[in-house]
């Protein structure tokens, strides 16, 4: 049952959702499906990427899967904040290759744990 708390992920292009031979784009379907049950546990998802916004959109389409995202952005160059990105207690990097069979719950326990850590 999805939890009534916000849980954003941001997901990229390029080596998580496809990887890229000559002009052919070939989707990653573990990341795919991993996201799509983020989706249905809850999780709000936007998909960005270096390539800009309508790049991201392009994927996903191709993909057959923008449905599942709220947005559509480009990676952002600078980020203007008052801490650094390593001091942010509520952010976790997952790789593509180490989400296997995990869920939502897995990544609020691992956000729960990073937050107590001194």
């Amino acid at each position: 049952m999805p939890s009534a708390r916000l849980f954003n992920v941001y997901v990229d292009v390029d080596d998580t959702l496809v990887r890229s031979y000559s002009s052919k784009r070939i989707p990653i379907l573990g990341t795919i499906n991993h996201i799509k049950a983020l989706k249905q546990q809850g999780a709000t998802l936007y998909c960005w990427s270096s390539g800009g916004a309508e790049y991201a959109r392009e994927v996903a389409e191709e993909l057959g899967i923008t449905d599942i995202f709220e947005a559509f952005l480009p990676k952002p160059q600078m980020l203007l904040d008052d801490q650094s990105i390593n001091d942010w207690k509520k952010l976790i990097h997952i790789h593509p290759m180490s989400c296997g069979s995990r869920s939502l719950d897995d990544y609020r326990q691992q956000l729960r744990n990073q937050a107590i850590k001194p």
